[in-house]
């Protein structure tokens, strides 16, 4: 019987462009389902792809705690999202899913400004 070797995937070394790891990125948030060291991980992984002591010089970090803080085990703190993205050369950015898919009782401020005038007669509040 012969045996098969595998190999640990590692996602860093496929990561090349910028492309890629905003795709990646993109991926990871939407399948994160709202798990913060899951998203944490990825950032990890593209921090990895572009060197994780530069990725830490850039955004204010030592090494070590960049390393805590996107290993996947942990949520990092909020502050350090937006620095290492930055660091990244990445944007986060935030868009309103299609209407078949919000969720029902999520109003946007037009519609509760439009309700508000209607009950009371006025834009403002009461």
């Amino acid at each position: 019987m012969t045996k098969t070797a595998t190999s640990r995937y590692d996602v860093a070394g496929h990561l090349r462009t910028p492309e890629d790891m905003a795709a990646y990125l993109e991926a990871s948030i939407e399948e994160a389902a709202g798990d913060a060291a899951f998203v944490a991980k990825a950032l990890g992984d593209i921090a990895r792809a572009r060197g994780m002591a530069q990725v830490a010089t850039d955004a204010g970090l030592s090494r070590e705690s960049l390393y805590k803080a996107l290993s996947g085990e942990r949520v990092p703190r909020f502050d350090t999202v937006p620095r290492v993205v930055g660091a990244l050369g990445l944007k986060l950015r935030a868009e309103a899913p299609p209407a078949a898919q919000r969720q029902s009782g999520c109003e946007s401020a037009t519609s509760v400004e439009n309700s508000r005038q209607i009950a009371t007669g006025s834009p403002y509040e009461a």
